[in-house]
């Protein structure tokens, strides 16, 4: 399917309920707020990512005749509909978090304010496009409170679940603090830095370690690390030494080099070993393999000697928690605050605010959920974003959603960086939401025992 053919990239139920909304004439405006019904387990935040995408997504949102004509071949859906649907743009308005925002369980990410038929038809891709990013982007972050003040980069291309995915995981991980990628493509779209040297194949094709390193130097003389675990790592640490001096002579200098497999707290240590005896102090040891947050926390516990460590398959798909309980539940409709009643997904009704408040020592103290024209202490969170439907502003960037993440990783509570059993921050509802969410309900349930 084409790239562009966003539109159909739905749920086929958005596309019959918008045509019984045209049906019946309900033109109303309906305000859907996009949040989370809770957190994994092992999770004490998440990171908010995916608004560019998604400002993106519906700035483009249209269908083409190429979609229209597909409907049309359905037999479901009206020409009256289809004809409406060929004209459709997004007009609304859009309020949400910046991206690279520290979230927590029951905080919207994003709300739409939209008529009726344009904010249902784009519930499905935002949803999509939000737990994307902000997985891997609160993945890419446990990592980065496990290294410390270690270097990352992203391995994960090659396990991703898709293409797109393996994009979403280069800029995400990158607005956490990884330093490059494997990822071509990314770090082109992205301005990211690309990393990576050599696989096994490489030393495997010359058949000859030493004669391995010796080619790839001569290639890239400045930019060498070797991977010295093809067949034995302590002889692959010579051989890269031997090469080493072969390059200092020359005017160059190795980078380092890197280790995939074994022990690598006892590997590294060696390595370090030999570099510095080798008078490589400069030299990298860079480490790869399975790595995750526990993983690399556990590394780090025991000494392991390494610089730099290489994150792949583990953060590239959030293995652990591979999805948020996102949710995209209508909050109003032409001005009637609207929610949902089921057991243990009670939704809060009405537009809404976050306040942030932090303690005198700059940490996080507590949020406060609210209305959105409500007065309360501390820093909102969300703000508006699109109107219209268009951005208020210029794109945003990953370096600055960089800078926003690292001021509020500095403010979280220690229990709530955890990685083991972390507490989340507190979010209090406001007296004035609990009010309007109490009459709420009472209509509601009033409206239903009416019907019978």
């Amino acid at each position: 399917m084409p790239d562009n053919a966003l539109a159909l990239h739905t749920d086929f139920y958005q596309l019959t309920m918008a045509a019984s909304y045209h049906a019946h004439a309900m033109e109303g405006e309906a305000t859907f707020s996009l949040f989370t019904h809770g957190l994994p387990p092992v999770r004490g935040f998440m990171v908010a990512a995916g608004l560019e995408h998604a400002l993106d997504y519906l700035e483009n949102f249209s269908f083409s005749p190429r979609e229209i004509d597909y409907l049309a071949s359905l037999q479901r859906f009206t020409p009256d509909f289809l004809k409406r649907l060929a004209k459709l743009r997004f007009t609304g308005e859009v309020w949400a978090v910046p991206e690279g925002t520290i979230l927590f369980a029951g905080e919207p990410i994003a709300e739409v304010t939209a008529p009726l038929i344009e904010a249902q038809l784009v519930e499905t891709l935002l949803i999509n496009i939000f737990n994307l990013h902000t997985t891997l982007a609160s993945k890419a972050a446990r990592c980065v409170m496990a290294a410390g003040d270690r270097l990352l980069v992203d391995f994960g291309l090659r396990r991703t679940q898709g293409r797109e995915a393996g994009l979403a995981a280069a800029r995400s991980s990158a607005i956490v603090g990884f330093q490059g990628t494997s990822n071509v493509a990314a770090a082109m779209a992205y301005g990211l830095q690309p990393v990576g040297t050599m696989a096994h194949s490489f030393v495997e094709t010359f058949g000859d370690e030493r004669r391995a390193f010796e080619a790839f130097a001569d290639t890239f003389p400045d930019q060498s690390v070797f991977l010295v675990d093809t067949y034995d790592s302590l002889m692959g640490l010579r051989h890269a030494v031997e090469v080493a001096a072969r390059l200092e002579q020359a005017g160059h200098k190795l980078v380092g080099v890197r280790l995939d497999s074994g022990d690598l707290v006892s590997m590294s240590k060696k390595a370090r070993e030999i570099l510095d005896q080798a008078g490589l102090p400069h030299a990298a040891v860079v480490a790869s393999g399975s790595l995750d947050e526990m993983r690399i926390a556990e590394l780090v516990r025991l000494g392991a000697k390494v610089d730099m460590f290489g994150v792949g398959t583990k953060m590239g798909s959030s293995a652990d928690a591979p999805y948020l309980d996102f949710a995209y539940k209508m909050v109003s409709y032409g001005g009637r605050p609207t929610l949902k009643l089921s057991a243990g997904k009670e939704t809060w009704a009405g537009p809404k605010q976050v306040w942030r408040r932090l303690d005198p020592t700059g940490l996080i103290l507590r949020d406060r959920l609210g209305l959105r024209d409500e007065k309360q202490k501390g820093a909102p969170l969300l703000r508006p974003v699109m109107r219209g439907g268009r951005r208020t502003d210029p794109p945003g960037d990953w370096k600055t959603a960089r800078q926003r993440f690292q001021a509020g990783l500095a403010s979280l509570p220690l229990r709530t960086r955890l990685l083991v059993d972390p507490r989340p921050v507190t979010l209090e509802p406001t007296e004035a939401l609990q009010q309007l969410q109490a009459r709420t309900r009472q209509a509601a349930l009033m409206a239903q025992n009416s019907s019978h």
